[in-house]
């Protein structure tokens, strides 16, 4: 994933997984394309916020003033589609470490959940708090986060044209036959605009993002 913008926390597109690879070719009876993405938006982490780093004192950035580490992982995501408004999920885990180990400690981590559609249109932003808690003596700590949205079902659902472009059949010798449909202005607007992301990270300021970038 590439930054997007760096004003954003550097917001990027998550790759939508899945059982099979999207765009598969389908050659039993003339070749199209099978349609494999889901109403649920994609979810993920965006480079560079995917970890966070305190300093002590704060402003000094070396290694010596390193305060605490902590690193977001192991996203996973649970979807209702079941009704008019999609509801999507992400919980993700959150494993830290202190320099100095000693007395219990709580350490408070703002992050963020924001909806992202056609790649790049900011359509919701939440930011949250993960509470880790050092125990004496103890310099690792771990938590648990999660960040939630709603999208319109029908502003992401493909329309039934596009949808028919996309996976229609063709036989060889036709003049489409070889022509992927996704190549089409009109369709990949379409897909675009009917693609959400659920993305997730710590909300870090300038300063902090700056750091991640460059170390």
């Amino acid at each position: 994933m590439k930054i997007r913008t760096a004003a954003f926390a550097g917001l990027a597109l998550a790759t939508l997984a899945g059982c099979k690879t999207q765009g598969d070719l389908v050659v039993d009876e003339g070749v199209g394309i099978t349609a494999l993405r889901t109403v649920c938006p994609a979810v993920g982490i965006p480079d560079y916020t995917g970890d966070i780093t305190l300093f002590s004192p704060s402003g000094t950035v070396t290694a010596e003033a390193i305060d605490v580490t902590a690193s977001m992982t192991d996203v996973r995501t649970t979807c209702d589609e079941s009704g008019d408004k999609i509801y999507a999920q992400a919980n993700f885990d959150v494993f830290a470490q202190r320099r100095d180990s000693r007395g219990a400690r709580t350490v408070e981590l703002p992050y963020f959940a924001t909806v992202v559609r056609g790649g790049n249109a900011v359509l919701s932003k939440r930011v949250g708090t993960v509470t880790l808690n050092f125990a004496d003596g103890q310099a690792r700590a771990s938590a648990t986060g999660s960040g939630g949205a709603f999208i319109d079902k029908a502003e992401a659902t493909l329309p039934d044209d596009i949808r028919e472009r996309i996976t229609r059949k063709r036989k060889a010798g036709e003049a489409d036959a070889a022509v992927d449909p996704l190549a089409e202005p009109a369709v990949r607007a379409a897909v675009s605009r009917a693609s959400f992301e659920l993305l997730v990270g710590f909300q870090l300021t300038q300063e902090q993002l700056a750091y991640n970038v460059t170390r």
